[in-house]
């Protein structure tokens, strides 16, 4: 028998102090510009500022609670938390997801009944704050864009920054029509632009992470394929027991029994193996048990098999065995 684990790098590079920096520069601009943005959209009584500040909310958050989760993922193991606390920033991007698709329910509400008895709207105070907002999320966009995105944190919060540019380019060209025309309904179509946008991002954040939490294979990744290829290798007569899943964003990790040939070099077979998952997959985090199988494979299940009680297929060259 041979075990091994193998993952020294883990795949997952920790956040940097000049990541720290982009993503403070960032929420400096965004809080700044949201405070004026409240305070403008009351003035002008415009749904549309208001829901972008409620965005912009929910972009400071993921921001703070990336920056959080990130000092909290650097700890080392320890205790009982053998792969340290790396899922901290998966919890706070599920919880920004949800915040997210919350304030889509109220802006939605809120942007019905101002098409049935719409206010009536400051066009030019609209027209200004969201050109000024375009530039704010410019700025922050680039930022964040510069830090480490392989961290599902970083990535939802950039995408929260980019889909607010998006948002504040609908608010201006509501205003724009409000301005010139006077048709007050345009800011409320302009706040329901503004809530698919942030329903599309915290679907994504709420899929994403709940994905992690299930322990599902990173996305694009068939554990079906790559048993396939493991049981294809010189030597490997089958694989079972095999587990694809994420720790947290941009670290995957696999574990496999695999059967090879009585005669075979079985810690051949394993950095055959290794090699192949790290190559093809980009996966560095394996453990795999490598055992000689009997001369007449018995089949999985039996009182006398390997694994009394194997998940998933049998992988073998020919293909995956129910």
């Amino acid at each position: 028998m041979s075990g091994d684990a193998h993952g020294h790098g883990h795949g997952h590079a920790l956040t940097t102090e000049a990541d720290r920096r982009y993503l403070g520069g960032a929420l400096l601009l965004i809080v700044l510009f949201m405070a004026g943005e409240v305070v403008v959209g009351l003035i002008a009584r415009s749904l549309a500022l208001i829901s972008d500040a409620g965005h912009m909310l929910t972009d400071a958050a993921a921001i703070v609670l990336a920056l959080v989760a990130m000092r909290i993922a650097a700890r080392p193991p320890q205790g009982g938390f053998t792969y340290g606390l790396r899922r901290a920033e998966i919890i706070s991007a599920q919880l920004n997801g949800i915040t997210l698709l919350l304030l889509t329910a109220y802006f939605v509400v809120e942007a019905v009944r101002r098409l049935i008895t719409p206010p009536t709207v400051a066009g030019g105070l609209v027209v200004a704050t969201g050109l000024a907002g375009i530039v704010v999320n410019l700025a922050a966009t680039w930022l964040i864009s510069r830090a480490n995105r392989t961290s599902l944190n970083i990535e939802g919060a950039f995408q929260h920054v980019l889909n607010d540019l998006y948002a504040f380019i609908a608010t201006t060209l509501a205003g724009v029509v409000i301005w010139l025309t006077g048709w007050g309904r345009a800011d409320a179509l302009a706040a329901l632009v503004v809530a698919g946008l942030m329903a599309k991002a915290g679907w994504r954040l709420v899929r994403d992470s709940g994905r992690v939490f299930m322990e599902a294979a990173p996305a694009g990744m068939s554990p079906n394929e790559i048993g396939g290829r493991m049981a294809a290798l010189g030597s490997v007569v089958e694989v079972h027991d095999l587990h694809v899943w994420e720790v947290t964003s941009g670290y995957a990790a696999l574990s496999a029994h695999i059967l090879v040939d009585p005669g075979a070099d079985c810690h051949a077979v394993r950095l055959a193996t290794e090699r192949l998952v790290l190559d093809t997959y980009g996966i560095e985090h394996t453990t795999l048990q490598v055992d000689h199988a009997a001369p007449e494979l018995l089949r999985i299940g039996d009182d006398d098999a390997h694994c009394h009680a194997p998940h998933g297929p049998v992988h073998k060259a020919d293909g995956p065995v129910p």
